[in-house]
């Protein structure tokens, strides 16, 4: 591995791409099961300064309000609310310029690192309403100048609260008295965040508003009951992304993520795995960190929502603390690294330093628990139908169950898409291909596939590859997390960005031919039944194939393995 160079397999390449598809997937994924995606040095230095200016921006933010304090006594200041206030205000514009989550090469976006405001700033590009039959005024897919001002809008809007002074004081439990930012500043972020999302889904994920717009909302509560609030929807977050990994998916997740960690050793990777050249399955210590992860998001965060201060509040508090730094360290793809930071500063504040407030403390009980009640609800709906709900609200974090597609590109469709599609960028091929050699272009390309393949619904992807085109072999093959962060400006695992509203979208502008462009698309499990429903769409002629794989058949499985049985075909 070098500055700017990848860690890749020392293999004749030419006679790698003379073999079947299978065989040169399982040469990458053996080869990522001991050095990861071989990112380069570069990339790692470029994501710890991104860690390092967010931080640096939320201080400056938060030092800029009137009265509170330079950067040089900020250990006399960062407990107070107006600090946490302006902390999540600032990660929610970070994530929704384009900063945070799905940024950069980990993202397979390269030239940009980012699409977001580059793209979402530009009429003509691919919006995705959520319900465009239902709310009027939503329906289309080519991004106007409403679309701009209502962008615009709610980056004015998060502006204006990070400028806004603390000009509330209010008390808390004792005698402590505190300064807020009035709640009436929060209401066009409010107001105009959601409106965006309704004319285009992708920019309210991006802000990963089921975290920060949700707790912008505690802001109006009164001072005790906002803490409160607080608390119990970070409780919300942890236990939701815990219990979505109770499957057999999440020990793939492990195992192929702690391969990409820079800072763990290659004797340790080896140990991930079964055997790290023929049965990439999950070993022993890749099931045992994934159980324990679970056991330590289930049970640290209850002992900080019970506890009141004391030895008690404090060991919870470092081991959570450590549970979010081994996330950050091992610098996952997706890259949601500023959130495990504001995870880490969030349960240091509101379960540290206001560990003395509790359920018995709130005056307004309806409020708090009301909106408790309404998180929860989104969560149980969205593990019993994740066919209709993001992997985001409904909290299923991370756990290898998300939703997910493939496209696969008959010969000269590509050149079709890459002439034709007003986006963000070219797909990632072309982009590498301004930095590298061809060699090293497919390579790289190859190696994202063979992470997918690595979790357990890339199994079933290989098996489908000759239901959704006879020549698959001779295809061009994305995984739709890569069409995604070209055709609409960002991605960050969730399926249904890239599912039938983009090919949709996407045909309208190519109007390919049938048999050019076919997408597989999987749904995410629900919780209560281990199958996975998967549909074949052609982009001119719908669907031509639907089906189930049961997710047991899939732990089974090498990676390379495409012999899968599908129950229910259907073919209309």
């Amino acid at each position: 591995m070098g500055l700017i160079s990848p860690t890749l397999p020392k293999f004749d390449v030419d006679e790698w791409r003379a073999k079947s598809r299978a065989e040169r997937t399982k040469a990458l994924q053996q080869h990522w099961a001991i050095y990861g995606f071989g990112t380069p040095y570069a990339i790692y230095i470029l994501y710890t300064l991104k860690i390092g200016l967010y931080i640096l921006g939320g201080l400056l933010f938060a030092a800029s309000t009137p009265g509170i304090g330079g950067l040089g006594n900020v250990s006399d200041w960062w407990f107070e609310p107006v600090v946490f206030q302006k902390v999540i205000i600032w990660t929610l514009l970070f994530e929704v310029l384009g900063f945070g989550c799905g940024f950069g090469p980990l993202t397979m976006r390269f030239l940009p690192p980012l699409g977001t405001f580059l793209y979402w700033l530009r009429p003509g590009t691919i919006r995705q309403p959520p319900w465009p039959d239902v709310v009027r005024g939503t329906a289309g897919s080519r991004r106007t100048i409403v679309d701009i001002v209502l962008y615009l809008g709610v980056i004015a809007a998060a502006v204006y609260v990070l400028l806004s002074p603390a000009d509330r004081a209010v008390t808390g439990l004792g005698d402590d008295a505190f300064n807020l930012i009035e709640p009436a500043r929060f209401l066009p972020l409010l107001i105009v965040l959601p409106i965006m999302g309704l004319r285009d889904k992708t920019i309210f994920l991006a802000a990963r508003s089921e975290h920060y717009w949700v707790t912008a909302i505690v802001f109006l509560f009164p001072f005790v009951d906002m803490i409160v609030a607080a608390k119990l929807l970070m409780v919300a977050i942890w236990w939701g992304a815990a219990t979505s990994k109770l499957n057999g998916h999440f020990p793939f997740v492990v195992s192929t993520m702690m391969s990409n960690a820079p800072l763990v050793p290659k004797a340790v990777k080896r140990r991930l795995w079964r055997d790290a050249e023929f049965d990439v399955r999950p070993g022993l210590l890749a099931r045992a960190l994934a159980h324990g992860g679970t056991v330590i998001e289930f049970g640290v965060p209850l002992i900080l929502l019970l506890s009141r201060g004391g030895w008690v509040t404090t060991i919870a508090l470092i081991i959570m603390i450590l549970f979010h730094l081994q996330i950050l360290s091992a610098i996952p793809m997706g890259v949601p690294l500023e959130w495990n930071v504001l995870m880490m500063f969030g349960a240091v504040f509101l379960f540290g330093r206001y560990s003395e407030y509790g359920f018995t403390d709130v005056t307004e009980p309806f409020l708090p628990y009301g909106l408790l009640a309404l998180v929860v609800a989104t969560i149980v709906a969205g593990n019993l139908r994740p066919d209709l709900f993001s992997f985001l609200p409904s909290m299923r974090y991370y756990a290898g169950t998300w939703a997910t597609s493939v496209w696969l590109f008959a010969e000269g469709a590509e050149d079709t898409y890459a002439a034709k599609v007003t986006k963000s960028a070219q797909l990632p091929h072309r982009q590498l291909a301004k930095l590298y050699d061809e060699d090293t272009v497919d390579l790289m390309i190859g190696k994202l596939g063979a992470w997918r393949g690595l979790h357990t619904h890339g199994r079933a992807m290989v098996g489908l590859y000759p239901h959704a085109a006879e020549d698959h072999e001779k295809r061009t093959i994305f995984d739709g997390e890569m069409v995604a962060g070209s055709a609409i400006g960002w991605n960050f695992g969730d399926g249904h960005l890239h599912g039938e509203a983009l090919l949709a979208a996407i045909q309208d502008q190519c109007q390919f031919e049938p048999g050019e462009l076919r997408v597989i698309m999987m749904e995410s499990p629900p919780f209560f039944r281990p199958v996975q429903r998967y549909r074949i769409v052609d982009a001119a002629t719908g669907v031509i194939e639907t089906g189930e794989v049961e997710v047991a058949e899939m732990l089974t499985r090498q990676p390379w393995d495409g012999s899968l049985p599908f129950n229910n075909v259907h073919r209309p």
